[in-house]
């Protein structure tokens, strides 16, 4: 068992029903993540890594098992406890950014926090530390549309940890980015990794994503076969 860790998923089974067939996703996965790793989770379309990341995050149930977030075991919260405990827990990471059209990029990022009992000053304090971590100082005020796709990204990324997350989950992060863009948010994840401990799953397929993580853990047909070490490349 892992020392420390912050997650653990013991027997953890996932199926859907689609009329009388059952689709098994995932098949009695076992995982430690110690706290402050950076987590890979890899595998082929349709492994069961983006539902493996979806149950960890609170956002799905699973169908048999538990999972245990710096020990709560959240596979028996109910629907408007898992809200809350995402909302106080979880910082995410989409592909496609998920960013609020009408709202700046200020806005979007002090979302999380109208959730919290900080007043008005706090948050602006919050998020403008957020963005200047992010290297986005300069373009509170714009919107979405006014920034690029990496930067975007950016905002989101300090949306993601504006709350000071227990974790952060991010689903294909560099996915819709080109290769020196994705370079840049993969380099901002390992920088809140290194210098702020934080915890960090991500899913993707793209191996050079995969091996700037801590440890990459490799999903096949619904089963997790762990890999021992990821491929370091050199910062």
């Amino acid at each position: 068992m892992t020392v420390d860790a912050l997650i653990r998923v013991r027997g953890l089974s996932k199926h859907y029903v689609r009329g009388e067939q059952v689709l098994p996703v995932l098949e009695g996965v076992d995982l430690d993540v110690p706290r402050a790793d950076f987590v890979a989770l890899m595998g082929p379309s349709g492994s069961g890594k983006s539902t493996l990341l979806n149950l960890i995050a609170g956002i799905d149930k699973p169908s048999a098992g538990s999972i245990e977030i710096d020990g709560v075991d959240i596979s028996g919260l109910s629907e408007g406890e898992l809200a809350d405990w995402r909302a106080a827990n979880v910082g995410f990471v989409f592909q496609f950014y998920n960013l609020l059209p009408v709202l700046t990029a200020f806005e979007n990022v002090e979302l999380p926090l109208l959730l919290t009992g900080l007043s008005g000053s706090q948050r602006r304090e919050h998020v403008e530390a957020a963005l200047t971590m992010v290297r986005l100082s300069d373009r509170m005020d714009h919107y979405p549309n006014e920034l690029s796709g990496g930067q975007q990204q950016r905002v989101a990324i300090a949306r993601a940890f504006v709350t000071d997350p227990t974790l952060i989950v991010a689903d294909e992060p560099t996915g819709d980015l080109d290769r020196v863009t994705a370079g840049e948010v993969l380099d901002l994840l390992d920088e809140l990794h290194r210098e702020l401990g934080t915890t960090i799953v991500m899913v993707t397929h793209d191996p050079k994503a995969a091996a700037r993580a801590a440890r990459v853990v490799q999903l096949e047909k619904g089963v997790l076969v762990p890999v021992d070490a990821a491929p370091v490349i050199a910062h």
